[in-house]
C-alpha cells in the first residue's frame, strides 16, 4: 500500500460527542457513488483530462530532453508562475531539495510567487545570469504577476546577449491561442510548452506545470504518474469505488462539515518535505470548494513546530475543526544521540535513541493528545516517501477534493469570485500616478 488513511477516531464512538455517527458518514459515503459514476464517464470520454495524465507516457518522453538540456546547462533555475502553476512544482521538488540543495545534483530550483521587489532583487544578487534558466507558467497567459517577473527577468536577460541570450536561457508555459505570454514569447523566438487547456492550474501538477521542474530537479516522473494511477484506478474501478480511500475521505470531509458545522479542516504533515504539500492542497481545498456560501476552510499546520505554536487552540479552543495527520514511519532513523552527552537525569528518555525515534513519539503524542481530547482526527500513515507516493496523495486529495465538490454541488473546476481581484489590479496600476 502506497499509504494507509486511518477514520476510526472520526466517530462518537472513539472522540465523543464531537464524532460522527456511523450512519452519518453511511450517508454521505453513499452519495459518493453517483459522483463517481460520473467521473467515470468523463474519464471514458476525456472530458477530462487530468483523470487521463496518471496513464500517459508520451508527453514525459518528449519532456526528458528539455529537462536535460536544463539539468546540464544551468546551475540555477528560475520557475515563474503563481498559485496552482507554482505550488505543484513546489510540492515535488521537496522531495529532491529540503532547503539545502538538490539530493540528486542538478540546478538550484527557486519559485517566485510573488511580487515582493526586496526579494526579486535579492535573488538577482546572488544568480550568474550566464548559467541560470527561467520557465515562466501561466496558463492563461495574462497573470499581472507572472508577466511583470517575466518582464523584469527579460530586460536582464536582453542585456546580457540580446534575444539569443533569452532563447537559450527562458522557456515558457502557457496554453495554446492568443494570449500576451505567447504574444511575447513569439515575437521574441522562445520556447513554448503548452498548457493544457482544460487542466486548470490546482488540478496540473502531474502535468508538465509541476513534472517538468521535478524532472529537472531528478526526480522520476513515470513514478509519480504511476503512484496516481494506483489510486485513480482504486477510485474508479475498484470493487465498490464508495469504498476507496478519495471516496472515504471525501465523506469523511463533507460529513463533518454538514453534519456537525465543522467549518475548518487541517492538515498537519509530520514530514518536511510535505511542507509544500500542506500549501499546495490549501489552494486546492479552498478554490474548488469555497463558493456560493458553501466549503470548509484549509488550514496548513506542520508537526513538531505547530505542536508549540498551535496545539494550545486546537485543544483547548473551539471545536471547529477536523485534524488530518499525515506521518512517516522514521523510527530507528537518524543519527543516533550520543549518550556521553546525555547525563542530565531530565534528559534520560533520550539515552540510547535516534532523531526519528523522537518524531515517531511526537506524531504518536500528538495524534493520542488530539483523540484523548475529543478532537476528530484522520491519519495518514506512510511507510516511505517518493515519488510514486507523492503521486498518490496528489491524486487522493484531487479526488477527494472534486468528490466533495460534487457532495456540496458546486464546480470543483472555476474560480469565478477571485477575478474582481484581478481586475481591480489593472485598474489601480493603470490609474497609479
Amino acid at each position: 500500500m502506497l499509504y494507509r488513511q486511518i477514520i476510526q477516531n472520526c466517530f462518537e464512538s472513539h472522540v465523543g460527542k464531537h464524532g460522527l455517527t456511523d450512519g452519518e458518514f453511511r450517508e454521505l459515503r453513499e452519495r459518493t457513488g453517483p459522483v463517481i459514476d460520473g467521473l467515470k464517464q468523463v474519464h471514458e470520454s476525456g472530458e477530462l483530462p487530468l483523470l487521463r495524465l496518471p496513464e500517459s507516457h508520451a508527453d514525459l518522453d518528449e519532456l526528458k530532453p528539455i529537462a536535460d538540456r536544463f539539468r546540464n546547462s544551468f546551475d540555477d533555475v528560475v520557475v515563474l508562475g503563481t498559485g496552482g502553476s507554482s505550488l505543484g512544482g513546489q510540492t515535488l521538488y521537496s522531495l529532491a531539495d529540503s532547503g539545502f540543495g538538490p539530493r540528486k545534483g542538478g540546478p538550484n530550483i527557486h519559485f517566485l510567487d510573488n511580487v515582493d521587489p526586496d526579494t526579486f532583487e535579492l535573488l538577482f544578487e546572488q544568480l550568474d545570469l550566464t548559467r541560470t534558466g527561467f520557465i515562466v507558467i501561466s496558463k492563461s497567459g495574462s497573470t499581472a504577476e507572472t508577466v511583470a517577473q517575466f518582464i523584469a527577468c527579460l530586460d536582464r536577460l536582453m542585456t546580457l546577449g540580446g534575444r539569443d541570450s533569452a532563447s537559450k536561457h527562458a522557456l515558457v508555459i502557457t496554453e495554446p491561442g492568443r494570449n500576451p505570454l505567447r504574444s511575447l514569447a513569439n515575437r521574441l523566438s522562445l520556447p513554448v510548452l503548452d498548457h493544457h487547456e482544460n487542466i486548470g492550474g490546482r488540478y496540473s501538477a502531474l502535468s508538465v506545470v509541476g513534472l517538468l521542474p521535478a524532472m529537472i530537479a531528478g526526480l522520476d516522473a513515470y513514478g509519480v504518474r504511476a503512484g496516481a494511477k494506483a489510486v485513480l484506478d482504486a477510485t474508479l474501478f475498484g470493487p465498490d469505488p464508495r469504498e476507496s480511500e478519495a471516496a472515504v475521505g471525501a465523506a469523511i470531509q463533507i460529513a463533518f462539515l454538514k453534519k456537525k458545522g465543522i467549518p475548518n479542516t487541517v492538515l498537519m504533515p509530520y514530514v518536511d518535505r510535505l511542507s509544500n504539500f500542506g500549501l499546495w492542497f490549501q489552494q486546492l481545498w479552498a478554490e474548488s470548494l469555497g463558493k456560493d456560501g458553501s466549503g470548509s476552510t484549509p488550514i496548513r499546520a506542520m508537526g513538531t513546530r505547530d505542536q508549540h505554536s498551535q496545539m494550545q487552540l486546537y485543544l483547548d479552543g473551539p471545536r471547529d475543526k477536523l485534524f488530518t495527520l499525515m506521518t512517516l514511519d522514521v523510527q530507528g532513523q537518524g543519527r543516533l544521540i550520543s549518550n556521553a552527552l546525555v547525563k542530565e537525569q531530565e534528559l534520560a528518555y533520550l539515552q540510547r535513541r535516534r532523531m526519528g525515534d523522537l518524531l515517531e513519539s511526537e506524531q504518536r503524542a500528538t495524534a493520542e493528545t488530539l483523540v484523548n481530547n475529543g478532537c476528530p482526527l484522520r491519519l495518514f500513515q506512510l511507510d516511505r516517501l517518493d515519488e510514486e507516493v507523492m503521486g498518490a496523495l496528489l491524486m487522493h486529495f484531487m479526488l477527494e477534493t472534486i468528490i466533495s465538490a460534487g457532495l456540496l454541488g458546486v464546480d470543483a473546476f472555476d474560480q469565478p469570485a477571485v477575478e474582481e481581484g484581478k481586475v481591480l489590479t489593472r485598474q489601480f496600476l493603470s490609474e497609479m500616478g
